[in-house]
Parts: C-alpha cells; sequence; structure tokens
C-alpha cells in the first residue's frame, strides 16, 4: 500500500488515450449541496450518475439544471449501500469513483485518485489522516469510533490503512466483481476495503480533506452505523464464514 502527498497534479488528460471515468453520487433530499458539487467536477470525468433516493425535495430537477448530461437513476432498496451498488451496475468508465453529494468531499480531489489508478493500482482510498488530509467535521465521537474501527481493521486483515470510515473512493470497473458487494447501509465503504484486501488489490491512500455539509442533516448515525461496520469486519476477515452465507444475511 502507498500513501501519496504531492498536491499537484495535472487535470489535463489525453482523450484518446486515457481511461473513462464514471462519477457515482448517491443523494436523497440534496438539493442545496448539489450546485456546489456539480460545478466543481473537473473535466477529467466523463459521466456523472447520480443515485437518488426517493428525495422529496428538488434534488433530481437541480441537478439536471446544473448538470444536463447527469444520468439520473432511481435506487432499487433502502441505504447508501444500495444506492452505490445501482450506481455502479449503471457505470461504464474503465474507473469508478464514488462520493457524497452533501459538499463534505471536494471533486477538485478527483484526479490525485486518477493518478494512482493510472500508475497500477487497483482502489484508491481518501485518507483524512495521512499527511495532507483532514477534517473540518469530524466529531470526538465519530473520531473515536474510525479509529476503534481502524484499529479491528488493520489487525483482522494485516493492514496498515490511516481512514476506514470515510467513502471519498475510485476503483477500476473491471474489478467489481473481486469487490463482490452486498452491503445495504453505511457499512458498505468498510466491505469495499476489507474486499480489496482480501482480493489482495494494489491499495493506495491519498489525503483528503473533509469539509462541513453545505447544508441539511446527515443520515449517518454513529452508534448504530458504527455497529454495523464492525460486525461487517467481523463476518468477512478470511476465513470467517463462506461466501453464500455472508451473501444470505446481506439478503435478510
Amino acid at each position: 500500500m502507498i500513501m501519496y502527498n504531492d498536491p499537484i497534479i495535472s487535470n489535463e488528460r489525453d482523450a484518446m488515450t486515457s481511461p473513462t471515468v464514471s462519477l457515482v453520487v448517491p443523494a436523497r433530499n440534496e438539493a442545496r449541496n448539489i450546485p456546489w458539487v456539480f460545478e466543481q467536477i473537473p473535466a477529467c470525468v466523463d459521466e456523472v450518475i447520480l443515485v437518488d433516493g426517493d428525495s422529496t425535495d428538488a434534488t433530481i430537477p437541480m441537478a439536471q439544471h446544473c448538470l444536463p448530461t447527469v444520468r439520473n437513476v432511481q435506487q432499487s432498496g433502502p441505504g447508501k449501500g444500495n444506492a452505490l451498488r445501482t450506481g455502479f451496475l449503471e457505470a461504464k468508465g474503465d474507473y469508478v469513483v464514488m462520493m457524497d453529494a452533501d459538499g463534505s468531499m471536494s471533486p477538485g480531489e478527483i484526479p490525485h485518485f486518477l493518478h494512482f489508478l493510472e500508475h497500477g493500482y487497483d482502489f484508491v482510498k481518501g485518507s483524512r489522516f495521512v499527511a495532507g488530509g483532514g477534517s473540518l467535521d469530524i466529531t470526538r465521537i465519530r473520531r473515536m469510533g474510525n479509529h476503534v474501527l481502524l484499529m479491528a481493521t488493520n489487525r483482522l486483515y494485516h493492514a496498515s490503512l490511516t481512514d476506514l470510515c470515510y467513502g471519498f473512493c475510485a476503483f477500476r470497473r473491471s474489478f467489481l466483481d473481486q469487490l463482490d458487494l452486498h452491503a445495504a447501509g453505511f457499512e458498505i465503504e468498510a466491505e469495499m476495503i476489507t474486499h480489496a484486501l482480501r482480493s489482495g488489490l494494489r491499495i493506495a491512500e491519498v489525503p483528503s480533506l473533509e469539509l462541513p455539509r453545505r447544508n441539511g442533516r446527515s443520515n449517518l448515525h454513529a452508534i448504530s452505523d458504527g455497529r454495523r461496520v464492525l460486525r461487517t469486519l467481523f463476518s468477512e476477515r478470511p476465513g470467517a464464514r463462506s461466501s453464500t452465507a455472508r451473501h444470505e444475511r446481506s439478503a435478510s
């Protein structure tokens, strides 16, 4: 695994030779945040997929207004995990980037993720706790919870990650089957990382600055979602149980 600390990467890409990029953005009632997010999407992104979770505000019309080429997809079930899996299946790019719609993640950082995919890595994740990263939003409880879950991950999977519960990631779409995703909720971020580790994918961490949510309230519940992440870490560890059993539990 490598940690990245070079802040200067060109956004310019040769459209004839560079892989294509899909950006998957799950959203539920994020109409007030969509303009800020969409206006910062770099030119290296070829398609934007907005996965709507039954929004009752103007999320979809606002997305279409800000980016007429956006692909609006309705998720097939509840939860962030379901939204992301829906978006991944719709993505057509060689590389898939996932980020939130609340303004807490800057689209301007996407080229940093792509840099490592273009140089041989398979899965790239943002880190708030590597040199150059940070958070202007994390609470004390969330920081403590992330630290405990991170230690469990590194111990169970013999890894040396610096961040876990942060959903700014990118990966090669050709490895979607290896990621074998089934989680329905926020624990999908941990599922992605543990499956990437188990599959032997080449993982890089890049510094990312987590910004405060611009408007509205988060759907994250630190305690209950933290428990789901912990269950995922133990149930998905090598040798814990068969793939069939995992899938049956995820579907229940």
